[in-house]
C-alpha cells in the first residue's frame, strides 16, 4: 500500500483482494491522506471495503434534487444553486473536485455575487459530498472542509422601498404582481409559497399555517388585507390542490425568477431577488415597533439571533425612546420643588 500525487492531491494505492485500487483521498494534505488509506485498509481487513461508484457530480445533483423535492419545502433554492455548481464541476468526477478548483470558483462567483450567495453555493457543495459519503457513492475527505468561507456583512440587507415596490409591480406581469405582493406581506421563502396548498389556508380567520421544513417548526402567519385580497383572487380560479399556479400547466409553479428578472430591468431595479421580499417584510414590521421575538415569530426562525440582524432598522422607534428621557426627567425634576417653591438640588 503507498500514497502518490496527482498535481496536489494524494491519491491512495491498496489491493483489495487480488484487486488493486488507485482512488483519489481528495486533499493535499498528506496526513490526511495516510489517515485516509488506513482507514481503507482498515475495511480491507475486516471485509467491510466496497469500491465507491465513479460518479460526476451533474448525476449526484440528479439524484439530489429526487431526495430534496420530498424533504425540503426550499428545493426550488437548491436546484437554482446546483445550476451555477454544474456550470463549476457537472462533468467531474467527484474526487477529482478537490480544494483548489472549488477556491477558483469561489472567486469567480465573487465577481457576480455578494458573498453571502457565495458562501450558500459552497454550502451546498458541502452538502453534495456529505450525501455522497452517506450514499456510498463517495470516500474521502470532503473537499469543501479545506475551503474557507467568506465574511458576510449581515448588518447590510437589501430592502424594498414602497416607491420600488409600486415600480416593481407596474412592471410585473399580473400573476407576478400576486406573488411579489404576497411575498412582501407574508415574509413568506419563495418556495413555501409555491409549495403552498389550500389546506394550508384558513380564509376565514385569515390564517396560514404550515411546517417549516427547514426547521420543523409549526408556523402561523396573519394575513393583512393585502395577502387575503390576493388569496381570495386565487380562490376564485381555484384548478388544483395549491394555491399559486401556472394557467399554462393547471400545476404549481416550477420556478418564477426569470419573470422577476425582467420585471426588475424594466423597473431599473437591482439587486433585487425573491429573498429581499422577506427582509422588507421582516424590516417594515421592526420599523413600525414590532418586537423582535414577534417578528421572529413570524418569519418561522428556531432562533432570534437570526431575527437580530434586523434589529438596527428601527431607528425611529429607538430615536423616540431616547427623546422619551429627556421627557421623564423634565417631568421628574418639576416634582423636586424646595419648601419655598424653588427646586431643590441633590448636591450641595
Amino acid at each position: 500500500m503507498a500514497l502518490y500525487q496527482r498535481g496536489r492531491t494524494w491519491y491512495a494505492d491498496f489491493y483489495h483482494g487480488k484487486t488493486r485500487v488507485q482512488v483519489s483521498t481528495g486533499t493535499a494534505n498528506r496526513r490526511e491522506a495516510e489517515k485516509f488509506l488506513a482507514l481503507r485498509v482498515s475495511e480491507v481487513e475486516r471485509g467491510e471495503y466496497a469500491k465507491p461508484i465513479r460518479i460526476m457530480l451533474a448525476e449526484l445533483g440528479k439524484q439530489y434534487m429526487d431526495y430534496a423535492k420530498a424533504n425540503k419545502r426550499s428545493w426550488l433554492r437548491d436546484q437554482q444553486i446546483l445550476e451555477h455548481l454544474n456550470g463549476a464541476f457537472g462533468s467531474m468526477l467527484l474526487p477529482d473536485i478537490t480544494a483548489l478548483p472549488i477556491e477558483r470558483y469561489k472567486l469567480a462567483r465573487l465577481d457576480a455575487v455578494s458573498p453571502a450567495t457565495v458562501n450558500r453555493e459552497l454550502a451546498g457543495l458541502k452538502r453534495l459530498f456529505n450525501l455522497a459519503e452517506q450514499w456510498g457513492l463517495y470516500r474521502g475527505r470532503n473537499p469543501v472542509k479545506g475551503v474557507r468561507f467568506l465574511d458576510e456583512n449581515n448588518l447590510k440587507l437589501r430592502t424594498l422601498s414602497e416607491e420600488e415596490e409600486g415600480s416593481l409591480l407596474r412592471c410585473c406581469a399580473p400573476f407576478l404582481q400576486d406573488l411579489v405582493i404576497f411575498a412582501i406581506y407574508t415574509g413568506l421563502r419563495l418556495g413555501e409559497i409555491l409549495n403552498l396548498k389550500w389546506e394550508e389556508v384558513d380564509l376565514d380567520s385569515g390564517i396560514i399555517t404550515m411546517v417549516v421544513r427547514k426547521n420543523r417548526r409549526v408556523l402561523e402567519v396573519p394575513l393583512n388585507d393585502k395577502a387575503l385580497a390576493v388569496v381570495k383572487g386565487w380562490q376564485g380560479i381555484r384548478k388544483c390542490a395549491y394555491v399559486f399556479y401556472n394557467p399554462g400547466t393547471g400545476d404549481q409553479w416550477k420556478d418564477v425568477r426569470a419573470g422577476l428578472i425582467k420585471a426588475c430591468r424594466l423597473a431599473g431595479l437591482h439587486d433585487v431577488t425573491w429573498h429581499i421580499f422577506r427582509h422588507t417584510f421582516a424590516s417594515r414590521l421592526n420599523g413600525n415597533g414590532v418586537d423582535l421575538v414577534t417578528v421572529k415569530e413570524l418569519l418561522g426562525h428556531s432562533d432570534i439571533k437570526t431575527t437580530m440582524r434586523y434589529a438596527h432598522t428601527n431607528r425611529a422607534a429607538k430615536a423616540s425612546a431616547v427623546r422619551g428621557l429627556t421627557a421623564l426627567q423634565s417631568s421628574d425634576n418639576a416634582g423636586w420643588q424646595g419648601r419655598n417653591g424653588s427646586s431643590a438640588s441633590l448636591c450641595k
